[in-house]
């Protein structure tokens, strides 16, 4: 697999963030961020990310429990109690927030509007009213964007290439992600230039995965994109083993699902994100605006196929996708 790259675009600053940040830096030997989370942190999808960020966090000179202190809340998959869990972090005096994807950040910055938030992932932040502009954030959020809003086409071309007769496509979506009334948009209009017929199947928490699978299987569709989001993310195993119980093609965003036996993922690198995510905490706790700290954005993107589950599906894989992937599990 090629690693992939990441526009640079963490600048250094003359501004400091906030003044009683740096005041704290003087007499603390302990900084202290909170590590805001959709699913479980105890899942291996999460530990992976969380892996990734420590690893960051570690090159940059920062030891977890020495110069570093991580306060994590975890929603366990239930995104409508991020709010709660974002103003226990802010009553804890932290000095920055990390947040896990875009109903995360969203609970953050509602949560405060002065401790920087950074952003592990965000499907599309300026949509989502969290920044100003990628070059200048203008406010307390910064960090990575995945660019999701600009996908919707090629992953669908992507599906027709592996499910010819691709005519009705399944769309999961968490109604609780802010960003998904954008990103089912995106998906519609790509549906309609393709000529398929597209349902929305939502699911805010775990326990709807089995009737959003049950409305898939009375609509009869012939495939399903899994939209990008930090519950589904984390439930990555169990949609699955839902789709293969159900014999359905499934596109994800991120390759973790196809390593657990998923056809096929199309999408920048959430591992990577994670771990350019330490950048700009370290940059913030060192007296960096994040108003100022301009929003990363991926340039290339992971396609990642499992040719045993399309074996187990029967379908076939044209050569031109497999020469174009990054990744072949077999």
């Amino acid at each position: 697999m090629r690693r992939r790259d990441f526009i640079v675009g963490v600048g250094s600053t003359t501004l400091a963030w906030p003044l009683a940040a740096r005041a704290q830096q003087a007499t603390s030997p302990t900084r202290r961020v909170g590590i805001l989370l959709p699913q479980s942190a105890s899942t291996v999808q999460a530990r992976g990310l969380l892996g990734a960020f420590l690893q960051g966090l570690k090159e940059l000179g920062w030891v977890e429990g020495q110069s570093i202190a991580l306060e994590y809340r975890s929603a366990e998959g239930k995104e409508d109690v991020l709010p709660k869990l974002a103003a226990e972090l802010v009553q804890s005096r932290i000095d920055a927030i990390l947040a896990d994807g875009t109903a995360a950040t969203q609970a953050a910055k509602d949560a405060t509007q002065s401790i920087p938030i950074v952003m592990a992932l965000s499907n599309d932040p300026i949509a989502s009213g969290f920044i100003t502009s990628l070059a200048r954030p203008g406010g307390n959020v910064t960090g990575m964007s995945l660019q999701s809003t600009e996908l919707a086409g090629k992953r669908l071309q992507l599906l027709t290439e592996i499910v010819p007769k691709l005519g009705r496509l399944a769309v999961l979506s968490n109604p609780l992600n802010p960003s998904h009334e954008s990103l089912v948009r995106q998906m519609q209009a790509a549906a309609q230039s393709f000529g398929v017929a597209l349902d929305v199947v939502e699911a805010s928490a775990p326990d709807k995965l089995d009737s959003a699978f049950a409305a898939i299987a009375t609509a009869r569709d012939d495939s399903l994109v899994v939209l990008p989001d930090g519950m589904l993310f984390g439930q990555g195993p169990r949609i699955v083993a839902l789709t293969a119980a159900s014999h359905l093609p499934a596109l994800f965003s991120e390759k973790e699902a196809i390593q657990t036996g998923g056809l096929m993922a199309y999408g920048p690198s959430v591992t990577a994100s994670f771990h350019r995510a330490a950048a700009y905490v370290d940059k913030i706790l060192r007296g960096a605006n994040p108003a100022d700290l301009p929003v990363e954005q991926p340039t290339k993107f992971e396609l990642v196929v499992n040719l045993k589950t399309a074996k187990a599906l029967g379908l076939t894989v044209p050569r031109t996708l497999l020469v174009a992937a990054d990744e072949v599990i077999e």
